[in-house]
């Protein structure tokens, strides 16, 4: 107990400026896990307050949680979100990293600032205003940019917001290059922290650039990649709801393609007010997250220890 005190005295100056962090993660992070319980009643408001509506709440078990698996289009829902993930998570690592290894390969410091910077501006412009911008290409007739295209070149417009078939790719699209500047932040500050000496060592022995990046660059940016992989599959079945709400301004015919578990709950939630029904959910995605972050993690330390998480 006496080291207990006297570590604490010794660290005194790092706790007292960690300590404004821990409690701001102790008051919005730990606690509000205690709500929790609300998945598993049928809650309704209490003009008393909040806990007063939790304890007067009746206990369901987890009726809450067949709201999920109830309609018919469970299984589609569920796919569309894990394969949409999926997707996104391979082509934005490939996508990443390459970009992040170009930006890196240039010399004008001043082209690869103004790069960077273009790269991060779709970065910060909402889904809203993106959902615009992709309907004044796509917009049916002859008012879109692709229709017009089509039509100079003799071809008949395509109803993009009635295709389906189309839909998966365009998602795909707009989601890797919404991100990718911002996700490439990273690689590219690791790669350029690589030491230089083993390039030189490398160009005295010969190597091509090519040689270069693919055995010294790409080796020394795996243990990044593999932590960034595992925290992305924590979030495998959850959706970037602005994503799949906005963009394909919802259209009926797309929604076999373009509905996840986000704006499933979200249109649940609007028609009912169930707030147990769709807290279930939220806990359902965090709690089929963590349990692929354990697994991916336990993979990673069995092949290479120093890349997983713990």
């Amino acid at each position: 107990m006496k080291k207990f005190f006297r570590n604490i005295w010794r660290y005194k100056a790092l706790i007292i400026m960690a300590l404004p962090g821990a409690i701001w993660m102790i008051f919005f992070f730990y606690i509000p896990v205690f709500a929790n319980v609300v998945a598993f009643k049928d809650f309704h408001i209490d003009p008393d307050g909040f806990l007063a509506s939790l304890t007067n709440s009746p206990w369901v078990g987890f009726k809450n949680f067949e709201f999920l698996f109830s309609s018919g289009a469970a299984f589609d829902i569920t796919r569309n979100t894990v394969l949409y993930n999926v997707g996104f998570i391979t082509l934005n690592l490939i996508i990443s990293i390459a970009f992040a290894i170009i930006m890196s390969e240039l010399r004008n410091k001043k082209l690869v600032k103004v790069y960077q910077t273009m790269s991060l501006l779709p970065y910060f412009l909402s889904w809203v205003v993106i959902s615009y911008f992709v309907y004044a290409f796509l917009a049916p007739g002859n008012k879109g940019i692709f229709n017009q295209m089509i039509m100079h070149n003799g071809g008949m417009p395509v109803n993009w917001y009635q295709e389906p078939k189309y839909w998966v790719f365009i998602i795909l699209f707009i989601g890797v290059w919404k991100g990718i500047g911002y996700n490439s932040i990273i690689y590219f500050a690791t790669v350029m922290g690589i030491n230089p000496t083993y390039y030189e060592a490398a160009m005295v022995d010969g190597a091509t650039k090519w040689q270069q990046i693919k055995n010294i660059t790409i080796p020394q940016v795996v243990p990044l990649m593999t932590i960034l992989t595992i925290l992305a599959v924590g979030n495998i079945f959850r959706a970037d709801f602005g994503l799949f709400y906005n963009v394909p301004r919802q259209s009926g015919a797309l929604t076999p393609v373009t509905q996840v578990l986000d704006t499933y709950i979200y249109n649940g939630l609007a028609n009912t007010g169930d707030l147990g029904m769709a807290t279930a959910a939220a806990l359902y995605q965090s709690v089929v997250g963590f349990i692929l972050l354990m697994i991916t993690n336990f993979f990673a330390r069995r092949l290479d220890s120093d890349s997983a998480l713990f």
